[in-house]
């Protein structure tokens, strides 16, 4: 079995938000696709060990927003690489409104924004898949909505959480358009995403550390 099936999979990426006594918080998630159109409805997974997963839970009302290829890696590193149980995830943040439910929405680098309520959910271990209704939304910019694959090759810095002490890899750069692969070794049968060049094509420039 090649796992590597998995990463043919298409995601985007979403601040997901949710209210209580309140409290607001967000968190990322990347899995959300429309399931339904009459009635309109949307399913997403969001991982159990979010303090947004266990209030949209008790709540059963959340906010979408739809992140754009504006968005930038100050989003992530507040809505992503931070927990709500320890700090407020708003506290410094003015990139945001309130829709009619009362919910906060991010403007920053926000494509769109789904108000939604709870219809039903499924536990899947580590995850809940929920199930909800799309009672409003609005469109932001026209930017395109950001991919993951987007998020990994514009977005996030290439040694972002990296231990200096970890065997280097090495970027290899595309002679064509200039993507950037990183890695230990660059595969034989690598293409390159964004112009098509195959691996001769890549050439090592420098070491990460």
């Amino acid at each position: 079995m090649n796992k590597k099936a998995m990463d043919s999979l298409s995601y985007g990426l979403y601040v997901l938000t949710a209210r209580e006594n309140e409290r607001d918080n967000g968190c990322i998630i990347n899995t959300a696709f429309q399931v339904t159109s009459r009635p309109n409805r949307i399913a997403f997974a969001v991982n159990q060990s979010n303090l947004t997963h266990d209030m949209l839970l008790r709540t059963g009302r959340c906010n979408l927003s739809v992140l754009s290829t504006d968005a930038d890696f100050s989003i992530f590193e507040r809505f992503g690489f931070k927990t709500g149980k320890d700090d407020d995830k708003f506290r410094d943040f003015s990139d945001f409104k309130r829709s009619g439910n009362g919910l906060i929405y991010i403007t920053k680098g926000t494509k769109a924004y789904l108000c939604c309520e709870a219809e039903s959910m499924v536990a899947l271990e580590t995850h809940t898949l929920f199930v909800v209704k799309v009672k409003d939304m609005d469109v932001l910019s026209d930017a395109p909505s950001l991919t993951y694959d987007y998020y990994h090759e514009r977005i996030k810095p290439k040694d972002f959480g990296r231990n200096p002490d970890e065997v280097s890899e090495k970027i290899f750069r595309c002679d064509k358009c200039g993507y950037e692969f990183v890695g230990e070794g660059l595969p034989e049968d690598f293409v390159c995403p964004i112009c098509g060049m195959d691996a001769p094509h890549f050439k090592e420039v420098e070491s990460l550390i």
